[in-house]
């Protein structure tokens, strides 16, 4: 059973980097190939969700590269498994360049494996990591337009910049005293430390979850394919940030802050990114909006201690926003737009995609019975427990996401526009959905109709039957609230369902949200983010690149010409004259040594002569001296 445990992370791996390094003759195998290695990793997570094994190996001293699979984990491998799965086979009918996206895909969805697989921060940080430069190079897929590649690095470095609370996460662990790293120690280290450990890994689950402040990112995502959105928005990516929070959740709770911090964030998300996606007019934007919301009850649940209820809630929205994003894809496809007004009518044209896609709309919207509701409903239970305000807040979000799934449907509800002239705005459409497109859309439909049935398996293999459950009176409070706010969106909308209007006559509070501008630029957190982090953080890269070129460079060059000079000085005066001294001296050093020979005969009378002549020189120099 170990061995089908390494197999499931390495199986998408290896058939995604074969694909790669076999380049475009790969073309024609990649679909197949990916289909193929994906259907087998959803057998081996059916495999070891069953055996639940563990495996583990030496990487560093006191550290070992460790996979295990619990209750979570068996949830989020079948999860992702599944759903990418579906993106694969919509995406063998739907998408250019077949070997380098199918490539980057299965080792995408390996990371994702990897990640939720991990014993250990060490072996987390790893897929976490790979993940991350597999999402950049996704959204940039279509990189020879100008757009993509932009919206690729913008993500990339938004999630980068939050991903560094891992690395201090880990330092912190060690020096906290959790020497293996293990994610089950975690909350044991020194209370000094685990603060800066619980801090970093919010910060990074934040991140990448594309909750406040960090969400814009996910708004650029949507340049990438449709395929990549919806698997980024369902089971991965996205999916990553709620899934480290609930299985990090003892850490949460053991600081006196965490959970509460991570509680109000999420409640927040979920109400204020509703609100955007009630602004959007493009449908990709309305949904990752929207997954900014509907992730936000995951992110609530992890803070107020609901594992169960924030599982449930990420499995459901996995299946739902999959479902939804591929709908829109195929309509983007047929009709060469995913602006709103282009596609009403959407939904009558191609009836079972409609179906499918009403589906869809209705869980998203929490609709009972469909599954969002049962997930929104057992977060809504931990948070009363915790506090009513936080009850009451996340009971708003359920409006908010109640209306902007409404408007979704009120837009593609109707008869079809008279003209073309909306269509083609973004891309030529082929006024077709091929059949290989919608054979996913309907199993993922049914899943949405029908996973909040699983509330109570998830919570027994979560081992967490003892977490609050909604009581009847808040179920159909709740239940009411979704239904109610469903029909005043389309109740109004009568233009819409006659095909009168581009748009459907929508409620005030709801157009209000739609002419806000605010809203609809995602709260502007993209120009804060790029006046407050990215322009000063260039600002000073460029100041510093000024001041090393000029002072530091400078300097150096300064001094470089300076002992240049100073040498080419020496060479030209002082060392000719110091030659010229030695040769001089040398040279009159010669003649003394010449005339020094001179008396040396050999006679001795000559030798007497010499010192007669010296002892009266002497006696001369006495009598003159003295």
């Amino acid at each position: 059973m170990a061995a089908a445990l390494v197999a499931l992370v390495s199986v998408p791996v290896l058939a995604g980097l074969a694909l790669l390094v076999a380049g475009r003759s790969a073309n024609r195998v990649a679909a197949p190939m990916a289909i193929c290695a994906i259907s087998v990793a959803l057998l081996l997570a059916v495999l070891v969700a069953i055996g639940r094994p563990a495996v583990s190996s030496p990487l560093l001293v006191g550290i070992e590269a460790g996979l295990a699979v619990d209750g979570l984990s068996a949830v989020m491998v079948l999860t992702v498994t599944a759903v990418a799965l579906a993106v694969a086979v919509f995406a063998a009918a739907a998408v250019d360049a077949r070997y380098r996206f199918f490539g980057l895909l299965l080792v995408f969805v390996g990371a994702m494996l990897l990640t939720v697989t991990a014993t250990n921060l060490l072996t987390l940080l790893a897929g976490w990591e790979v993940m991350g430069a597999m999402s950049y190079a996704l959204i940039a897929h279509h990189w020879r337009q100008p757009r993509p590649p932009e919206s690729g690095a913008i993500a990339f470095l938004t999630t980068r910049t939050a991903d560094v609370g891992l690395y201090i996460a880990a330092g912190a662990a060690l020096a906290g005293g959790v020497g293996t790293l293990a994610l089950a120690e975690l909350p044991e280290a020194s209370s000094g430390w685990r603060d800066l450990l619980t801090a970093g890994v919010v910060v990074a689950a934040l991140g990448k979850s594309a909750q406040l402040p960090f969400s814009f990112w996910l708004a650029r995502a949507m340049d990438g394919p449709s395929p990549v959105s919806a698997l980024l928005h369902s089971a991965t990516m996205v999916a990553a940030g709620g899934y480290l929070l609930l299985r990090l959740e003892p850490l949460l709770a053991a600081s006196s802050w965490a959970g509460t911090v991570v509680a109000w964030v999420g409640v927040t998300s979920a109400v204020l990114l509703g609100a955007v996606a009630l602004a959007q007019t493009d449908l990709k934007q309305l949904l990752a909006a929207s997954t900014c919301s509907q992730i936000g009850f995951i992110v609530l649940a992890a803070g107020v201690g609901g594992t169960a209820g924030g599982t449930l809630q990420l499995v459901a929205h996995a299946a739902t926003k999959s479902l939804l994003f591929l709908v829109a894809g195929a309509w983007l496809t047929a009709l060469g737009s995913k602006q709103l007004p282009a596609l009403r009518g959407a939904a009558r044209r191609w009836p079972l995609v409609g179906l499918v896609f009403v589906a869809g709309a209705l869980s998203l919207a929490g609709v009972p019975p469909f599954s969002i509701f049962f997930g929104k409903e057992a977060v809504l239970a931990a948070a009363g427990e915790v506090s009513p305000a936080l009850y009451l807040a996340g009971l708003l979000g359920v409006v908010v996401s109640a209306a902007y799934a409404a408007a979704a449907l009120a837009a593609v509800l109707g008869r079809p526009p008279d003209d073309g002239t909306l269509y083609d705005t973004e891309l030529r459409g082929t006024r077709e959905i091929p059949t290989m497109a919608r054979i996913p859309l309907v199993p993922l439909a049914l899943a949405a109709a029908v996973l909040g049935s699983a509330a109570e398996p998830v919570r027994i293999a979560l081992d967490a039957t003892s977490e609050p459950t909604p009581t009847l009176g808040e179920a159909l409070l709740s239940g009411a609230v979704s239904i109610a706010v469903v029909l005043a969106v389309l109740l109004p909308a009568r233009a819409a369902l006659r095909g009168d209007a581009v748009l459907p006559e929508l409620p005030r509070v709801v157009a209000a949200c739609a002419r806000a501008e605010p809203l609809r630029e995602w709260l502007g957190l993209e120009r804060l983010a790029m006046r407050v982090v990215a322009t000063p953080a260039l600002t000073s890269a460029r100041a510093l690149s000024a001041f090393d070129a000029r002072v530091v460079d400078g300097a150096v060059w300064a001094g470089s010409a300076t002992v240049r000079t100073a040498a080419q000085l020496a060479d030209l005066r002082v060392e000719a004259a110091v030659s010229r001294s030695v040769r001089g001296l040398a040279r009159a050093a010669v003649a003394l040594g010449r005339f020094a020979r001179r008396p040396q005969t050999g006679q001795l009378h000559h030798y007497y002569a010499q010192a007669a002549c010296g002892l009266a020189v002497l006696a001369l120099f006495l009598v003159l001296v003295s």
